[in-house]
């Protein structure tokens, strides 16, 4: 919403709902007409070896950085919540985000990620949605409080800004299962096209949905101020956005095995012919969530993670590959309104994939990891018992700047 503009932003969310639904769909279809029930093997009879080798960096590509960016908001969003407990030193390195991500990446997301079978994380799955509709209602209420509060930028509500581009990006990011749709279609009982299709019309409407009132609240109560990770603009004595961090870091804690998943199978696709052993399938795992480990060590910025992602790997993956695939399958007429979407979509993506990336470089986010936002400073105040009286904003650049870097 802060890059594109608040309404075109709402539009686009539809948009990319609306492909991301659409293109699912068209996966499955070309499976279906090729007899193939994997992505790779799916590109790999359309396009042959280099179409395969493509698609099989790109689907690895994707999730990695997924894990990364998981990573990532693990590590910011915990280490808040531990500096809340009473008498704990805000600068103990057993609360800093490296810790953590160690932690976590050792306890939590390992083991997950040991499993063989995708349909045993459905419980864990189930636990994530929950706690996503928790995270909603905090950031919902907070809309209410803390909004009025926070001075709005001045082009808060211009329709559209010239990086819709990047909005895009990281919408692309936001939607795309592609990579592991495979895996679930196989995972359904008795999987057939209009099974699918029903499953991915309600998982995608609930999605959106979801994503807007999100993306609604949380610009409407930042505007402008807007970070990559959200969370990171709320104060770190709001005891109640604590509680939201901490349901938010377990929940990306829970969906980060899904993404090693899709890595490890395009391992064993490209490398092992499909089978991995006991022995080989725990070591490729933690080899690739150890490298994802320390990566997301040496990175601190969501922000442009999720924009490279989006444009690099997620745009291809929804819009041209999929595309791609049906076109040069597919017997129907030209005017078959499949045909008609695919065509659509395959050189809109590639506009998205291009453009998206040069301005991602050019014009990268604005990121303020770690540091608290300037309206957090005066008097100290405690966002549970906000009065008018006691907390007083001011938006004069030297405050800001003295504010935002103590």
């Amino acid at each position: 919403m802060k890059q594109a503009g608040f309404p075109l932003g709402i539009l686009l969310l539809f948009w990319v709902s609306y492909v991301t639904d659409f293109s699912l769909v068209l996966l499955i279809k070309g499976g279906a007409l090729s007899g193939t029930d994997t992505y790779q093997s799916l590109v790999n009879k359309t396009f042959g070896f280099p179409g395969y080798l493509l698609l099989s960096v790109l689907q690895f590509l994707y999730p990695f950085i997924a894990m990364i960016s998981y990573n990532i908001i693990t590590g910011d969003t915990l280490s808040k919540v531990f500096q809340r407990i009473p008498g704990v030193d805000p600068a103990n390195l057993f609360i800093g985000r490296h810790f953590i991500i160690v932690l976590s990446t050792a306890a939590f997301t390992l083991p997950l990620s040991l499993y063989r079978d995708i349909a045993k994380l459905g419980k864990i799955s189930l636990l994530s949605t929950v706690l996503t509709t928790l995270i909603l209602g905090i950031v919902m209420a907070r809309v209410v409080s803390l909004s009025p509060y926070i001075p709005k930028t001045e082009d808060a509500w211009v329709f559209a800004k010239p990086n819709a581009i990047q909005a895009v990006g990281v919408m692309s990011f936001a939607f795309i299962c592609h990579h592991n749709c495979f895996l679930v279609y196989g995972s359904l009982e008795d999987p057939t096209v209009a099974k699918w299709s029903r499953i991915i019309h309600i998982s995608t409407l609930a999605s959106v949905l979801i994503s807007i009132l999100f993306s609604t609240c949380g610009y409407l109560t930042f505007t402008g101020y807007t970070q990559g990770d959200l969370f990171e603009n709320y104060c770190r004595n709001d005891d109640l956005v604590t509680f939201g961090r901490f349901c938010y870091g377990v929940t990306v804690i829970l969906t980060y095995p899904i993404e090693c998943f899709v890595t490890r199978e395009v391992v064993a696709n490209v490398f092992f012919g499909g089978n991995l052993s006991l022995v080989f399938h725990i070591i490729v795992t933690v080899v690739i969530i150890t490298i994802a480990m320390l990566v997301s060590l040496l990175i601190d910025c969501l922000g442009i993670v999720l924009e490279l992602n989006g444009v690099l790997c997620a745009a291809p993956l929804i819009f041209i590959i999929p595309s791609a695939c049906y076109l040069k399958l597919s017997e129907e007429p030209r005017t078959h309104s499949d045909k008609i979407m695919a065509c659509v979509m395959l050189p809109v993506g590639a506009v998205v994939m291009v453009v998206g990336f040069v301005m991602a470089i050019t014009n990268p986010q604005d990121c303020t990891h770690g540091q608290e936002m300037f309206y957090c400073f005066p008097d100290n105040f405690s966002l549970t018992n906000i009065s008018g009286s006691h907390f007083q904003l001011t938006t004069q650049p030297s405050i800001l700047n003295i504010s935002i870097f103590q």
